[in-house]
């Protein structure tokens, strides 16, 4: 039996009272679990189970072909901000985001800080932190934009140029991206409300370009709602 730290990304009700648990562990990075008895009545834990959670689970070798079950787990940091509609909607997308492209990652310490703070921006209200984590998780993975004299960047090349060559990369949502680039810290940039829904959608293009496979989350349209 090992002990691991990981943010749950999702679960899956698996029978009448267990579940399956998709996580992003600090020491082995992508995991899967299997959690018995979950949902029995005399359960309390099942209140733990929110997307990006950070918990401390106790897990079982694997036997055979099947996966590693968790005997106990326990929740590290509550931030308690699950009953704010805005903050519940963007940890809702960022889970369904995360759930996508960490599927293969195995142990990335950088990726692991990083929904920590992004978190912790939560917690202070940055109702904006998930557009600036989705070019954190892009700078980790090295595919961020390069930096040059252009003021428009081109989606597809990575690259700033001196003419648009995409609708929704026009100067100002360009000017954000070159800011971010050039920021040490990306949670300290204000993005104008009037620009946030088409930054979004930039970052979501950028994502399709440099990331296999990439799909738009599910939960896109809820959060747009949202933020109108």
């Amino acid at each position: 039996m090992n002990s691991q730290n990981g943010f749950l990304l999702s679960f899956i009700k698996y029978g009448e009272n267990d579940a399956v648990m998709h996580c992003f562990t600090e020491d082995e990075g992508f995991q899967t679990y299997f959690l018995k008895g979950i949902y029995s009545k005399k359960n309390k834990k099942k209140a733990l189970l929110q997307p990006l959670n950070k918990l401390s689970f106790s897990v079982n070798p694997i036997k055979g072909n099947g996966i590693s079950s968790v005997s106990r787990f326990e929740l590290v940091k509550n931030h308690d901000i699950y009953t704010d509609i805005k903050a519940n909607t963007v940890i809702f997308f960022i889970s369904d985001f995360l759930s996508q492209i960490l599927k293969y990652e195995n142990k990335n310490t950088s990726i692991y800080l990083s929904i920590d703070a992004f978190m912790n921006e939560l917690t202070h209200k940055n109702y904006q932190a998930h557009l600036l984590f989705l070019m954190v998780i892009l700078k980790i993975q090295g595919v961020a934009p390069l930096l040059s004299e252009g003021k428009f960047l081109d989606p597809e090349t990575g690259t700033f140029t001196t003419h648009s060559t995409h609708q929704l990369f026009g100067e100002e949502v360009s000017l954000i991206w070159k800011t971010a680039m050039t920021t040490e810290n990306f949670y300290t940039i204000k993005i104008h409300s009037a620009l946030r829904k088409e930054f979004l959608d930039s970052l979501l293009v950028y994502y399709h370009y440099h990331i296999t496979d990439f799909k738009t989350p599910a939960s896109l349209e809820i959060i747009q709602q949202i933020f109108e």
